[in-house]
């Protein structure tokens, strides 16, 4: 296994938010990278070299939560401010502002279909929404503490939610009950979330330890006790052979499901690490955390491919007959030590920093912002969520709409200008780069020339000589 497998690999640093990094998710098509902040803003990176970042600015407190729609149209974040947001995830940065809960929300997550989200929050529910028609659908409430964490099973039938009342909870989403709990009386779970398959749910516990938890046969399935301190964020590999974990030691985990143990130990994060995730084609993984870096990493350990996985399988489950005495002996270095640590990498230890990208970033303020900081009332979408349907839209919103309009054509003029200036600095940089390299070598053509000179004396007076 050791032969056909590489190392992750630090591939890009991105720089730009002010405050801790609280959650990470890749787009669909993997061309993006958004990011939530502990200093108020939704990050959107691209990965095409020399492209802009946008930053979106609306939420008036620290967003705890991020996420992509599957089809990469749209943007979810939630706040402490106790709001959901959708957002366009472009220049304009349209959003709808979606008045969710009465305290903090801790996450949002959209349905593999992404017609519905569902957000967690400090009052102690979880609350489903239809993202089309923006309308409150039903309310989970069996939980008696702050929930942290609610996520859809791939195939939107089930829910699973963690709180700090320190159980792990399965939700019916048809008949809207719970139909399982996992209790844990050694602490709380900060995060939770379905396996691919749907047939496992991984938490991470305050504790210090990852659980996996079959929901057929309702057991624990593995418990890795791997991590010095508090376990923030997991993420399934998409083959469901890999989990990544994200600790407050400022380490991610990447274990190994299959083999049931820990793989590797990575060193990027300069503090706790808050977030992780695996890109959709699982090629890439992403951290964020306290530092307020998001780093991007090559996966390289998921290069074994379906058929190698399933050999694996099937020698744990029908092992070859005993080998020869001459096959034993060991020609290479053994992959499994006698110690079984796992392989720590840090790509941070007297490497150049050659990864860290500083993208010119564009502020893109949201319509209700400016709407609310002129005194006037907000665009008719973004009024509270009640279980009723959205008033039929008014003569006079339509006029704000024309406003607003107004207001985001406004946007891109302000965010070319900044653009432009930044190209002429970056060009007068360059100039004067340009300017040195010259006047270099000029010096290095007038010491070249001297030296021939010197040569040519040099030969004459040794001819002279003789």
């Amino acid at each position: 296994m050791a032969s056909v497998m590489e190392d992750p690999a630090l591939q890009r640093n991105f720089k730009g938010h002010k405050d801790a990094v609280t959650c990470i998710d890749f787009s669909p098509d993997n061309k993006q990278l958004v990011s939530s902040s502990a200093d108020k803003f939704v990050m959107v990176w691209n990965f095409k070299p020399q492209s802009l970042a946008f930053r979106f600015i609306g939420h008036k407190e620290a967003v705890t939560s991020v996420q992509f729609s599957p089809v990469g149209h749209l943007v979810a974040s939630a706040a402490k401010d106790r709001t959901v947001r959708l957002w366009t995830p472009n220049i304009k940065g349209e959003s709808t502002i979606f008045k969710a809960h009465t305290a903090s929300v801790r996450s949002v997550n959209f349905s593999s279909d992404a017609q519905c989200i569902i957000t967690a929050s400090d009052d102690k529910s979880i609350k489903a929404w239809n993202v089309h028609h923006q309308r409150f659908l039903f309310s989970l409430i069996q939980h008696t503490n702050w929930v942290r964490c609610a996520r859809f099973s791939p195939d939107g039938r089930l829910i699973t939610s963690c709180s700090d009342d320190k159980t792990v909870r399965i939700w019916d989403t048809t008949n809207r009950i719970c139909i399982n709990t996992f209790m844990d009386y050694k602490g709380h779970s900060n995060y939770v979330d379905f396996n691919p398959s749907g047939t496992c749910v991984a938490s991470a516990g305050a504790d210090s330890t990852v659980k996996v938890w079959d929901i057929r046969m309702n057991k624990l399935l593995q418990h890795y006790q791997v991590h010095s301190a508090g376990i923030n964020c997991l993420s399934f590999h998409p083959s469901g052979n890999y989990l990544l974990s994200a600790s407050n030691d400022s380490t991610v985990k990447i274990l190994d499901l299959v083999e049931g143990r820990l793989l590797y130990t990575l060193h990027g994060q300069q503090g706790p690490v808050l977030s992780v995730t695996f890109s959709r084609d699982g090629e890439q993984f992403a951290s964020g955390g306290t530092d307020a870096q998001v780093l991007v990493w090559k996966t390289n350990f998921g290069r074994l491919d379906n058929k190698e996985i399933v050999k694996i399988q099937q020698k744990r489950l029908c092992p070859e007959p005993p080998p020869h005495l001459n096959d034993i002996y060991p020609r290479s270095s053994h992959f499994h030590t006698s110690t079984g640590h796992s392989v720590e990498i840090n790509p941070m230890f007297e490497v150049a920093d050659t990864q860290t990208f500083n993208p010119p970033i564009i502020d893109v303020r949201n319509n209700f912002t400016s709407s609310e900081q002129q005194g006037r009332p907000l665009h008719s979408d973004s009024v509270p969520f009640t279980s009723s349907p959205p008033l039929p839209t008014s003569s006079r919103s339509r006029g704000h709409t024309e406003q607003n309009l107004i207001d985001e054509q406004a946007v891109p003029h302000s965010s070319l200008n900044s653009t432009l200036e930044h190209i002429v600095d970056q060009l007068t940089v360059l100039t004067q780069t340009v300017s040195i390299l010259e006047h270099r070598l000029t010096l290095t053509e007038d010491k070249l020339k001297e030296c021939l000179e010197n040569q040519q004396k040099t030969a004459s007076h040794i001819s002279e000589a003789e």
